[in-house]
């Protein structure tokens, strides 16, 4: 068996990497480079033309091409590898007619606690919308943040005694719309300065929040021990990382709590497994970051069942929205999705990924461009959201 074809997909605010061999088998892989998926989908055309003709069984031989081949990585390429590499197991679990998991060494777990998102631009919508994730059976919620919603396009003035005191309110209030049954995972999205950071984390302590994620900006992971070792609530963070070296890092420096692997540009579950194995010998546990399509919720729910230290895993809704004026629905990409039951996702049974793109999924969802925008503060200077 041979790869007889690497072509990307871009449709909709996403890019698949879809991989066909001499004998009719075929993959699918997502990238997740966010504001770089024209450029990843170039860089696995680019991969294609070396793929063409070796052996997709090989997964971590070309794998290894692939990662160090490329000088410079970055968020485009580990994309473009994250994408073939699902693309190439999903082939495997195809040929040998099991899911993907089997090949990994078989499950740890028979189904997977996953959250569910909540977001909100009012106090009001935040406890709807988290009473509502308690209705449907979750028992943990996320992308909780203390901050809201808004819109970019509305320049930052808040005082910072307003800022603290509102956030402070704000999870409280998740607190008490969802009572002692649900774990909240709040989500600062790298909003905070260390200093700011600290202060919320301490007001928030007797919430007892499962983790608080990405309290500060990436890249300085001094700053981040700096919170850690403040805080008496786990953190959690490195969805921003592409390789085991930033993860290395990061776990060395007593910079995280729990480790957010992002499948899809971290090399795809090759290298997720790689960065998992790295922190089950610190103790670290693994939170699965996931906020695209039902491709890569696919992908990392044969990543978790494979792995003994998963925490929990982010799960976007497959019915919600995929554009931004929210006129179409996720699982519409796909032929087959999964939904929780009591806030488990059972695990998948088909072989390889057990998921598909639907027939002419680029002419019905045609491709979204992500804008370049930041969001400012009055004084005109840039804002972390």
């Amino acid at each position: 068996m041979k790869i007889k074809e690497v072509r990307a997909i871009r449709t909709n605010r996403y890019c698949y990497a879809e991989i066909t061999t001499d004998n009719g088998l075929h993959g699918i892989g997502e990238s997740g480079a966010f504001g770089a998926l024209d450029a990843s989908a170039a860089q696995i055309e680019n991969f294609g033309s070396y793929l063409v003709g070796k052996d997709p069984l090989e997964i971590e031989h070309l794998w290894q091409v692939m990662f160090r081949g490329s000088y410079f990585r970055g968020a485009a390429v580990m994309g473009a590898i994250s994408a073939i590499d699902v693309a190439l197991w999903d082939i495997a679990g195809k040929y040998y007619n099991v899911p993907i998991y089997q090949l990994l060494g078989g499950k740890c777990r028979d189904k997977i606690r996953v959250y569910g998102h909540v977001m909100a631009k009012t106090d009001e919508e935040l406890v709807a919308n988290c009473e509502k994730k308690r209705q449907q059976g979750y028992t943990a919620v996320g992308h909780l943040s203390p901050f809201l919603d808004e819109p970019e396009s509305i320049p930052y003035g808040k005082t910072h005694v307003r800022n603290m005191e509102e956030s402070i309110r704000r999870v409280h209030l998740m607190r008490q719309a969802v009572g002692d049954n649900i774990d909240l995972c709040i989500e600062l999205h790298r909003r905070s300065l260390p200093a700011e950071a600290v202060v919320l984390i301490k007001e928030i302590e007797d919430v007892h929040p499962l983790f608080v994620e990405d309290p500060i900006p990436p890249g300085n992971n001094e700053a981040m021990a700096y919170v850690v070792s403040k805080s008496s609530i786990p953190i959690a963070t490195g969805e921003r990382l592409h390789t085991i070296f930033e993860f290395r890092d990061l776990l060395n420096r007593k910079a995280t709590d729990y480790i957010r692997i992002s499948l899809t540009t971290v090399g795809g579950i090759t290298g997720a497994r790689k960065i998992a194995a790295m922190a089950e010998a610190e103790m670290c546990p693994v939170v699965p970051h996931n906020p695209l399509s039902p491709v890569c919720t696919a992908a990392e729910l044969q990543f978790c069942a494979s792995i003994d230290n998963l925490l929990i895993c982010e799960f976007p809704d497959p019915e919600g929205g995929l554009m931004r004026d929210r006129a179409h629905r996720k699982c519409e990409l796909v032929t087959n999705y999964h939904m929780p039951v009591d806030g488990f996702v059972p695990l998948p049974e088909g072989p390889g990924l057990g998921i598909d793109l639907i027939d002419g999924v680029e002419e019905k969802f045609p491709a979204v461009q992500m804008p370049v925008r930041c969001r400012l503060n009055t004084d005109g200077s840039i804002r972390d959201q």
